[in-house]
């Protein structure tokens, strides 16, 4: 701890070190001030951002698509895809189409909703409650937290 310096002995002292005078707190009254090798710090700070963005994992929203008259097997194979993706640590977003007469029973559509969140239960969360929107009703599912 050196206390309260002026400007011009603290720049003296950094040349004197052959270091950087960097502010930290410029802000601060009195302002805060460090000497250190600032081109250093800069290699270091970028490489810390470096590693740290490396080791993220972006949360992405995968769609799923199907129709109201979708047969078992199909179901089945959606199911699995949709089970991959929230392994994945992705979000699922499930989708019904809905085409012409079939707008008049969306209560089909709802159910086949309802089975494909019970069928992803063991890994999933249902969000949202199944919701029309237009021609098209969908729910979200998101990967059960690994506690």
């Amino acid at each position: 701890m050196l206390g309260i310096l002026s400007a011009e002995e603290a720049l003296a002292m950094a040349e004197e070190q052959e270091l950087d005078l960097v502010k930290i707190s410029p802000n601060a009254v009195p302002p805060v001030c460090k000497i250190m090798d600032y081109g250093k710090f800069r290699f270091d700070q970028l490489k810390k951002e470096k590693e740290a963005k490396k080791n993220q994992h972006v949360v992405e929203i995968k769609e799923i698509r199907m129709s109201p008259g979708i047969d078992t097997n199909d179901l089945n194979t959606k199911m699995r895809s949709a089970v991959k993706f929230l392994k994945d640590g992705n979000r699922v977003k499930v989708t019904v189409r809905f085409r012409g007469r079939e707008m008049a029973h969306t209560e089909i559509g709802e159910e086949l909703l309802n089975r494909f969140a019970e069928g992803c239960a063991e890994v999933s969360s249902l969000e949202k409650k199944p919701k029309l929107d237009g021609r098209h009703m969908s729910i979200f599912l998101s990967p059960k937290s690994a506690k």
